[in-house]
């Protein structure tokens, strides 16, 4: 396959890499989610009914404690940060928008006419700046000071879906600094497509009125409620999240790692793309880019199995 387009835009394409492809039993490295999904089968996912205006102020409640804001009115529940993005576009209305590139596609899709700059960079006369922290791909984290210093020149929209289990700029989170939160990342739940928007009241009563009387569904009420309460759980992943980012790091001691969050590894190599193709004929999905063909992102492999297949394909690609 010598287009490689379909994978340049986001993750977790394993349909359309088995196409390409072939093969079974495929391992998605591609998408930096956890690769251990909360427990959610003892939950009443309330699917016979509406969720009830009460139980979708319990989600946005315990997402706030987990969180650390002080105020739940603050923390808005949302069907996917990506969604988000597109109405925080609209509400903001921009007149100067910047985004900080490489980094989400989602960011430039909502604002298309925006400006990019790297992630050093200064925003100079722009009115709005989006960037994400920890960064897709590389990892890197913008020092809170600064976030806090550009949010007093401008509105800054702060991507944190790598964040998690840290608080983060939650707590600080206002009309001029909005916070995202992923859930699916963190939680290994990303088909419920829940997130959520911290800011203040101005850009909350905004999304509320966009979003309507049912934000999300009952089932992301039910199981996002559960896991964003139980901090051991949480406690629990992050731990696992170390540990196997601890073995993915000796599997990759090899590559030359330029770039890392807690959920994935971003290696350079001579050519990206023909190491992702050689991954795929071992059935491994990883992350190609289309403006960086020297770099590909590597998620956590779910278990043992998983690694050794891994560390057996990239030796054999090195042969």
């Amino acid at each position: 396959m010598d287009d490689l387009a379909e994978f340049f835009a986001h993750g977790g394409r394993v349909a359309a890499a088995a196409r390409a492809f072939g093969g079974d039993d495929w391992i998605d490295l591609s998408t930096g989610i956890a690769p251990w999904a909360y427990p959610h089968g003892a939950i009443d996912l309330g699917l016979d009914r509406l969720p009830e205006p009460g139980e979708l102020a319990d989600l946005e409640t315990a997402a706030a404690r987990a969180f650390g804001v002080a105020e739940p009115a603050r923390v808005v529940a949302v069907p996917g940060t990506d969604l988000a993005l597109r109405l925080l576009a609209v509400i903001l209305a921009a007149e100067r928008p910047a985004v900080v590139r490489p980094g989400y596609a989602g960011h430039a899709a909502a604002w298309g006419e925006a400006r990019g700059i790297a992630a050093t960079a200064d925003p100079g006369d722009a009115d709005l700046l989006v960037l994400a922290s920890p960064a897709n791909p590389d990892g890197h984290v913008t020092p809170a000071d600064r976030l806090r210093a550009l949010a007093r020149r401008m509105t800054v929209v702060v991507d944190e879906a790598y964040a998690d289990p840290a608080p983060g700029l939650c707590g600080e989170a206002s009309d001029r600094l909005i916070v995202l939160r992923s859930f699916g990342k963190f939680h290994g739940l990303p088909g419920l497509r829940l997130g959520f928007v911290i800011a203040g009241a101005r850009v909350v009563g905004a999304l509320r009125h966009l979003l309507g009387d049912w934000p999300v569904s009952s089932v992301a009420v039910a199981i996002g409620t559960a896991a964003c309460a139980d901090r051991r759980w949480a406690d629990e992943q992050a731990e696992r999240i170390e540990t196997v980012g601890t073995l993915l790091d000796l599997a990759l001691a090899d590559r030359h790692v330029i770039g890392h969050a807690p959920l994935f590894r971003l290696v350079r190599t001579a050519d990206a793309h023909r190491l992702f193709r050689h991954l795929c004929r071992h059935a491994i999905l990883t992350r190609p880019f289309a403006d960086r063909p020297d770099a590909l992102r590597i998620g956590l492999p779910r278990d043992g199995a998983a690694l050794v297949r891994l560390k057996t394909a990239l030796t054999e690609y090195d042969r």
